[in-house]
């Protein structure tokens, strides 16, 4: 794991003070380093960057961006300290240009790259970090800047396309939400006056149409209070390993949505396993942070059951048998590269493969989901004009 930068204060043998940054793995180690220089620290503390406030306005493209332009820095021998702040000047988003910053004035007191860049692990992520920490120890540090590059590249473009795919069915199922609340609010009333009024006998469609109506407009803070409810249990189950891995095993029940979720988690499982044996951490630490990457807690949990049997003796190829969230093509690429020594490029493979796979998917999704939705609302139509009419059809059979 990457060390923690501190800040110290301290006077030198002359009696100046003297201040900057230090990697340590704990207050007492950063301490003990500053009195190694030969200073007397009067202050040492955990460096903690300018995290809070806007920081949530930097998006994946934006990290994305930047770690192409620090990648160009590094391959073209440019003073990184410098040609950061020389970005952030030309930066127009503020807060990622007082990141940049922030990064350039850990670089230039001494720290690392990793280290400097440790502060924004809410922006960066962990497992973004690490594989920074891993290339720049094995001094890979151009080659893998770049690869990440084209890795987040690729996950806004899959976010993108996903959010596209779904825009259709959500906007749909939002429009049939708000009309059939207006019906119930407002157009049902005024049928039940009229049926009261005239004594017409209502069939049972009608009668749970009027009861959901007066449900909706007499305890309509009811149902709202638990919609509210609901989705706040949702999160806090969501919150936790045991009900992420239920709702995910959940989820992964729907036949068209499970396709896009397995195809685009094993794309970024491949891509940063790759890219961390590339950067020559070990194989468990390895498999860790690509479960943790691929965002689903299914795979998750199958990366973790791998590590701990590869630390125990076995073969990554054998014991891929018991992962079922691996595709049995990925299982076989995996192991050939194992076998070969060529595992990183397999990783390659197999993302571009299952990127190709999440293209496919979401650009037909809309063509999958539109007969369902077209169906769904088709019958909700249906079944509330029966409602309506089939008492005024009644009452004029009977005079008939």
């Amino acid at each position: 794991m990457t060390a923690l930068s501190y800040e110290f204060k301290a006077v030198d043998s002359r009696g100046h003070t003297r201040t900057g940054m230090t990697e340590a793995n704990s207050w007492d180690e950063a301490y003990r380093r500053v009195v190694s220089t030969g200073l007397t620290p009067v202050s040492v503390k955990e460096h903690r960057r300018r995290r809070k406030g806007r920081l949530h306005r930097i998006t994946l493209r934006d990290v994305s961006q930047f770690t192409y332009q620090l990648s160009v820095l590094i391959e073209a021998r440019i003073p990184i300290a410098e040609g950061l702040r020389s970005i952030a000047r030309e930066e127009s988003n503020a807060a990622l240009a007082s990141m940049i910053e922030d990064i350039a004035a850990g670089i230039a007191t001494g720290s690392s790259v990793t280290a400097a860049m440790s502060g924004y692990r809410d922006v960066f992520g962990d497992v973004y970090i690490e594989t920074i920490n891993a290339a720049e120890k094995s001094g890979n540090l151009v080659r893998i800047l770049s690869h990440l590059a084209e890795m987040l590249d690729r996950e806004v473009e899959t976010r993108a396309s996903l959010r596209s795919a779904l825009m259709y069915p959500i906007c749909v199922f939002v429009a049939l939400i708000a009309a059939v609340t207006f019906l119930m609010i407002f157009v049902v009333p005024r049928f039940v006056t009229m049926f009261e009024s005239r004594g017409i006998d209502l069939p049972l469609a009608t009668r749970v149409v009027i009861g959901m109506s007066h449900a909706i407009t007499s305890y309509w803070w009811i149902i709202a209070g638990s919609a509210v409810i609901a989705v706040v249990v949702l999160r806090r189950v969501a919150s936790t390993a045991h009900g992420s891995l239920l709702l995910d095993r959940c989820v992964h029940r729907l036949p068209i949505v499970r396709g896009a979720l397995q195809s685009a988690a094993l794309a970024r499982f491949a891509h940063v396993f790759g890219l961390s044996i590339s950067s020559g951490l070990s194989m468990m630490d390895c498999l860790e942070m690509g479960g943790r990457a691929a965002g689903r807690p299914l795979l998750l949990q199958d990366a973790r059951r791998l590590a701990t049997q590869v630390s125990q003796g076995g073969r990554l190829g054998e014991v891929l048998q018991d992962c079922p969230y691996i595709s049995g093509f990925a299982r076989r690429l995996i192991s050939a590269g194992e076998q070969s020594a060529e595992l990183p490029n397999m990783c390659r493979i197999i993302a571009r493969h299952y990127d190709r796979e999440v293209t496919y998917i979401t650009r037909n999704m809309a063509t999958l989901i539109e007969p369902i939705v077209v169906l769904a609302l088709a019958a909700m139509v249906l079944g509330l004009a029966l409602a309506i009419f089939l008492p005024m059809w009644n009452s004029m059979a009977l005079l008939g």
